[in-house]
């Protein structure tokens, strides 16, 4: 009975020591970053969602991952951060993202946080009688921001009025100028995108004469990932991506405190998320559709000498760091 009480203590003793080692083992993982660039577009509300609600840094604790935020006004600047090294992953819009993956330093799209055709559209004074819809463009002076999405959609819409360019004044702006062109009257219309359609028209100020499913727009954002950060750290942006799927779920029943911060981020109210986060098809999924949306975008910068060469997006595209 002392033999076996011996051998039964010697290998409970081997137990807890394999135990002991594989526990410090466990805490003893390499501790990683990730800092993920931010901008205030209703695109990207359930990446807000996930940041307010902390469930990205929970979901990566296990890992011994430090979450970074970065907050940016728009698209350009998150693209610069990204090259410098300075950013790993960063939500933005179609036109930086395809700019982003035809850059020097390797980047690859990984997941498609929204799309939305009516997240973009043609506003007039709400006062204008002659400018009622894309047929009435011709002689008209329309502004938006020069190699944008609404510079593409203007396209779009001028192709589909039997127009060109040379048939319109184009007037070059910054988003931020919308209001004001169309207050001043310096434009008879404005090509802009959430947040600010909404704040025009809420305001008054402001009619639609077109919106983007009036054209083959479809309004593609994108996950764009450093290759060198997938390269080591594959499973983080998993991770991140999974959970911006889950916080996609979440906004049908949004409460009033992440409201409450929803709308300080984005400077509108929590009624108005609640508006235009219908205009999103928020997913993660990259579809075919987003691909071919993405190429068009390539291709209008290249006709407006904005972008040198026409690459295949597809080449810089992997869906594979998303698990349904």
């Amino acid at each position: 009975m002392k033999t076996f009480l011996k051998k039964f203590g010697f290998l409970i003793s081997v137990f807890c020591v394999l135990l002991s080692l594989f526990s410090c083992k466990e805490k003893s993982q390499p501790t990683r970053t990730v800092r993920i660039a931010i901008q205030p577009s209703a695109a990207f509300i359930p990446l807000y969602i996930a940041r307010y609600s902390g469930q990205i840094e929970n979901a990566l604790a296990p890992k011994n991952v430090t979450v970074v935020w970065q907050d940016f006004e728009s698209g350009p600047p998150i693209n610069e951060s990204l090259t410098a090294d300075l950013t790993d992953i960063g939500v933005i819009g179609d036109v930086p993202t395809v700019r982003a993956l035809s850059g020097a330093t390797k980047m690859r799209l990984v997941g498609v946080p929204a799309s939305g055709a009516n997240a973009y559209a043609l506003l007039a004074r709400a006062d204008n009688t002659f400018l009622n819809s894309y047929k009435d463009l011709k002689g008209k002076k329309i502004a938006t921001v020069f190699g944008s999405t609404g510079h593409n959609f203007v396209k779009k819409l001028l192709e589909k009025a039997g127009l060109t360019f040379e048939d319109i004044e184009f007037v070059n702006i910054q988003a931020g100028q919308a209001q004001q062109v169309l207050s001043d009257s310096s434009a008879d219309a404005v090509a802009i995108w959430e947040p600010n359609i909404t704040r025009l028209l809420d305001n008054g100020d402001a009619k639609i004469v077109a919106q983007g499913d009036e054209t083959n727009l479809r309004g593609t954002n994108g996950f764009v990932v450093r290759d060198e950060f997938l390269a080591d750290s594959g499973d983080i942006i998993s991770e991140i991506l999974n959970q911006y799927a889950i916080a996609v779920q979440k906004i049908p029943d949004l409460n009033d405190e992440m409201l409450k911060k929803l709308s300080s981020a984005l400077n509108i109210s929590g009624e108005q998320i609640k508006s235009i986060s219908k205009k999103y098809n928020f997913s993660v999924e990259i579809m075919n559709e987003d691909i071919l949306a993405l190429q068009d975008t390539i291709s209008f910068l290249v006709s407006i000498n904005n972008l040198q060469n026409e690459y295949r997006v597809a080449n810089f595209v992997d869906g594979n760091y998303y698990k349904k």
